[in-house]
């Protein structure tokens, strides 16, 4: 006979799994119980079934690239588009707006960590918050606000694999009804070393302790086409395409894939670019997943460094050549 089947009062019953209950759960230092630490990445159908917890706050980090009359593109804010129809209950993060240091030169150029959260507790996130982000198009927008808010120490917050077309395509409707969340209150715990600037990529160069890694297209990559000042890309760089790490629906690859494509030391220094530091977010996102333990953004990336004729930059030879 076992200890509980020892027990014939009922009430004593009741206190007795009450205490071995609270037993079980694992303790934070002032005694109350930890959540459940949150995945990084969701999909549809778990957001779905979490819509409406009273601590979850989704967020719309869209922004548009849409070609001009040039034959150029232009990146167009996406607060049109969630007017249009977003995921019921999200707010709009604007990376064009609040969530951007509007008096840098850059596009996209980080803000201070304190102005940043502020923003960011405006749309109703607190430290005591679960988030969810997603965009419209590959999820990169969403990947450097997740990767922003890891930098001011905020771990519980992940992105919608596939983005908003995972959300229609598992059968979910869209509103269209402004959403105001009373504001939040957001400490900050910062992580310098999640972003750098250009001394310390310029000093990784020749650095084999440091992994610099590029997140534009080969073609890019090699200087064969170029969006920024000067074509190619930084001296000892490879070429990780974040287009390549999603799968024709839009999705993130499978880890297994993931890993085959995302090679290198994962106990080293890593130090993800591109022209603005939003596709090397989207790089950092899947390396932290995989494992990669020190993984930093260049967030100025080649909009800075390419303008800068001091700074180092090469181009890749021909395929044709390396082909004969």
């Amino acid at each position: 006979m076992s200890f509980l089947d020892r027990i014939t009062n009922p009430l004593t019953l009741i206190v007795v799994l009450g205490l071995i209950a609270a037993c079980s759960q694992p303790n934070d230092s002032t005694g109350g119980a930890i959540a459940t630490p949150m995945d990084s990445l969701v999909t549809a159908e778990w957001l779905s079934e979490h819509l409406n917890d009273s601590n979850l706050v989704v967020l719309d980090c869209t922004i548009l690239v849409q070609p001009s009359e040039d034959g150029d593109f232009s990146v167009v804010n996406g607060r049109a588009h969630y007017e249009e129809g977003h995921i019921p209950t999200a707010g709009f993060a604007d990376l064009m707006g609040d969530l951007s240091d509007g008096d840098s030169p850059f596009q996209f150029a980080v803000p201070t960590p304190e102005r940043f959260a502020a923003a960011i507790s405006a749309l109703g996130v607190s430290d005591d918050s679960r988030v969810v982000l997603y965009d419209a198009s590959g999820s990169a927008w969403a990947a450097r606000v997740w990767w922003m808010l890891r930098w001011i120490g905020f771990d519980q917050a992940a992105l919608l694999d596939g983005g908003l077309a995972a959300w229609t395509a598992h059968g979910q409707s869209l509103s269209k009804e402004s959403v105001d969340r009373p504001a939040g209150s957001l400490t900050v715990d910062l992580r310098p070393e999640l972003m750098v600037g250009k001394d310390e990529v310029l000093a990784a160069i020749g650095d084999d302790s440091v992994s610099i890694i590029d997140a534009l297209s080969e073609a890019q990559y090699r200087g064969e086409i170029s969006m920024y000042e000067r074509p190619g890309h930084i001296p000892g760089a490879t070429n990780v395409p974040m287009m390549s790490l999603i799968d024709e629906t839009g999705r993130y690859r499978p880890l297994d894939e993931l890993d085959e494509l995302l090679v290198g030391d994962r106990d080293a220094r890593s130090i993800t670019y591109c022209g603005g530091g939003i596709a090397a977010s989207a790089n950092a996102f899947l390396m932290t997943r995989l494992g990669y333990k020190d993984v930093a953004v260049y967030t100025a990336s080649l909009q800075e460094w390419a303008a800068d004729e001091s700074l180092p930059m090469e181009v890749a030879p021909a395929l044709e050549a390396i082909s004969e």
